[in-house]
This record gives structure tokens, sequence and C-alpha cells, in this order.
């Protein structure tokens, strides 16, 4: 197998999960994240040898994700797979939230998927690759103090269906999961017993895997994934 994934937001979490999950089926994987010390400490997690590259990126910048890009296809020579994972959550009430929350939330969640987008659309459509998109339920269900998160999601979920339209004549397929509460770091969190309800972010590598198993005249293009048993309240 000589299949290339690109997962940004992939020093822990969802992202990580995912690289796993795609180097155990023999892909080589670049993960991206905005700190060399946290690439360090996921390239040890990992411990994927060649098989795995880590570049430091900020998503929203245009000209780090072209780097990026450049240097995969230099080592590798294509991306056939990207997961948009980067993501970033600012809650407060509209009449708390910052105007550099607002932003930052947008710049990360929307904004740098569509430079990401940007960055490698040449090299999966020379792959007839997969491009998946990690979105969220709130991209459906808005709540108190989610302006931002909420706006960055929804808006997140219409890019993603609409860059499916646009992309899959061109053999180019495209993805967006909807998680529920995931057991991760997101939003300065320390994942413990307690979350033992929620979905495990190797749940989502998983998905990942079993999308690009499906045959390809087949494509799930939207997919909500909530905990089975939440807590009663």
């Amino acid at each position: 197998m000589n299949k290339i994934a690109l997962i940004t937001g992939g020093s822990k979490g969802i992202g990580l999960e995912v690289a796993r999950s795609l180097l155990s089926i023999g892909y080589k994987v670049c993960i991206t994240g905005r700190s060399q010390e946290s690439l360090k400490r996921a390239e040890d997690n990992l411990s994927a040898g060649s098989a795995l590259k880590t570049v430091a990126v900020d998503v929203r910048s245009y000209d780090d994700m072209a780097d990026a890009v450049a240097s995969v296809e230099s080592d590798w020579g294509h991306i056939d797979v990207v997961v948009a994972n980067a993501g970033v959550g600012h809650f407060a009430p509209i009449q708390e939230l910052s105007i550099d929350q607002w932003n930052d939330t947008i710049d990360i969640n929307l904004t740098g998927v569509f430079y990401t987008v940007k960055a490698t659309l040449s090299s999966l459509s020379n792959s007839q690759g997969y491009l998946i998109t990690i979105a969220s339920l709130a991209g459906t269900n808005f709540f108190a103090r989610g302006t931002a998160y909420n706006a960055s999601k929804f808006g997140l979920v219409g890019f993603t269906q609409a860059a499916m339209l646009d992309l899959r004549h061109e053999g180019i397929k495209v993805t967006t999961i909807m998680p529920g509460s995931v057991s991760t770091y997101f939003n300065g969190r320390v994942p413990s017993d307690a979350d033992a309800w929620k979905i495990q972010p190797e749940d989502i590598g998983q998905m990942v895997v079993d999308l690009l198993d499906m045959p390809p005249r087949t494509l799930p293009s939207k997919i909500e994934v909530r905990p089975s048993q939440p807590p009663q309240k």
C-alpha cells in the first residue's frame, strides 16, 4: 500500500486516534499541530517510524497549510486522504464573548478548513482522494453560550456538504463527521474514567477506516454520531 493521509490537529484527541487507525492499516500519515512539543509527544505515542511525518502548522495561515502540503508531496509524492480535524471552542454568553474569541473560533474551525481544502485539492484530485471534515452535533443543534462554536460548526457542515456536491464528479469523496460528546482534551478538559460513557477518540478513528472501506459507488456524506447511552437527566 502506498496511501498517504494528512490530518490537521493530529497531536492529540480525535486527530491522534485517526492517525493511529490509519497507520494500523498501512497508511503513511502526516499530522499537523501548532507546537513542536505536542507533535513530539504524538510522535512518541504513535511510534510509527518513517510512516509518520509531523509538521508544525497554524491552520489560520494558508501559507502554512500550503507549505505542509508541499512538504508531504516532496517526501511521499501525493495525498490520498485529508482529515480536517483542527478545532477550538470558546464558550460564553454573547454578552461576554470577545472579538478575539469569535475570530479565533471562526478562523480555526471554518476558515482553517477552507485553507486545508484549498491547499490539498490538487493532490486529492490527482489521487481521486477522500476529504473528511470533523464537525460536531453543534453543527445542527444550537445551545446557550455557543454562538461562536455553533456558527463555526453550522458553517462547517454547510461548507462540507456544498464541497461534496462540487467535488464528487471529480472523483473526490467528501464526508463530514458530526460527533456528540467525545472524551478528549478539547477546551482544556482532561479525559478521565468519568468520561467512559462518551464517544472515545478511537471510535472516530474506526469510523474513518470504515468510510475508506466503502464501495466507490457509495458515499455517506454526513454522519451524526452520539454516545449510545448518555447519562439520564
